[in-house]
């Protein structure tokens, strides 16, 4: 177990650092000018090229990103061009936010969806398995914006159970946060619904279809434990990946949610350093995003080998 640790670790800390150069080298490219948006487009040539020299645009693109990787692994993520303040503090700010929203949201999606997907492989077409089926694809095809409008109609401001609006202060609490975060893990939930349920589903199904389960019947023991304890164990194990990737995306790809209902997350900030060319702002967020899916992704291979030893031996 330890030899096949090290390796993911390995190749994780290889892909941190592959992915930190396609983000440096894509975040130089962007088109526009640092300078002209800092300063302004009647500014004049001698003013762009000291706002140069001091943000270090001059130096060569080997320097430049040596010196930015260097920093940020020390935790020094420099100063946004736009705000003036520090990058770090604002970032883990709206990382909190994020996680605190993609925990909600999996506490509601992984049990909904999963005992949905259960139950319609356990039904295989009868009318549960083509109900099931149906709604979930009806919901998860309407966008976005779509549903966290509807929910936002229906729940805060019909019904009044739920803020309309999710904005939140920096530093709120978990537990003052949490009516703010509801409606905008339910629309991320019906993102996930059909996704998840339907890969549980077709787990389930390829299970059943195994010699093991028919052997297992044939010998006595209990339908409820060869479904629980072999069935769903090895059912579950693509569902596991599907969450770790929904994981990465929960914590800064919710940018049409987060817009919807004004949530302070890492999308929003994400898409303010974009409209700014804010780069070192949008390099860290960028790069505390890869890093999440990373960490997810080793998560989810952990996971992986201690539910299929034979996982961890093949390696």
């Amino acid at each position: 177990m330890l030899r096949y640790l090290l390796r993911r670790m390995g190749f994780l800390a290889l892909t941190i650092i592959v992915t930190s150069l396609i983000i440096f080298t894509i975040a130089q490219v962007l088109p526009g000018d640092v300078c002209r948006v800092i300063l302004g487009r009647e500014v004049g040539d001698q003013a762009l090229a000291d706002c140069r020299e001091d943000l270090g645009l001059d130096d060569p693109l080997v320097v430049r990103y040596v010196t930015w990787l260097s920093d940020f692994a020390q935790g020094d993520w420099g100063t946004s061009y736009s705000t003036r303040t520090e990058i770090r503090p604002q970032v883990m700010d709206r990382l909190r936010n994020s996680m605190m929203l993609a925990a909600v949201t999996l506490v509601i999606a992984v049990p909904i969806s999963t005992l949905l997907g259960v139950i319609a492989g356990f039904n295989e077409g009868k009318p549960v398995d083509n109900v099931i089926s149906i709604s979930s694809l009806a919901v998860v095809g309407l966008p976005e914006f779509v549903t966290g409008i509807f929910l936002i109609e229906i729940f805060g401001h019909w019904l009044g159970w739920f803020p309309p609006n999710s904005s939140i202060r920096a530093g709120t609490s978990f537990q003052e946060a949490l009516p703010s975060l509801i409606l905008p893990a339910f629309t991320a939930t019906f993102v996930l619904l059909a996704y998840v349920a339907r890969l549980t589903r077709a787990g389930v199904l390829e299970e059943l279809k195994r010699p093991y389960v028919r052997t297992a019947a044939l010998k006595g023991l209990p339908r409820a434990t060869v479904m629980i304890k072999h069935v769903l164990r090895n059912a579950l194990l693509p569902t596991i990946t599907v969450l770790a990737i929904s994981f990465g995306w929960l914590i800064s790809g919710l940018i049409v949610i987060e817009n919807v209902f004004n949530y302070p997350g890492l999308g929003r900030l994400m898409t303010f350093a974009i409209d700014r060319r804010d780069l070192p702002l949008l390099q860290a967020v960028t790069m505390l995003t890869v890093i999440g899916f990373a960490a997810a992704n080793l998560g989810a291979d952990l996971l992986y080998a201690y539910l299929n030893p034979r996982i961890r031996v093949g390696e």
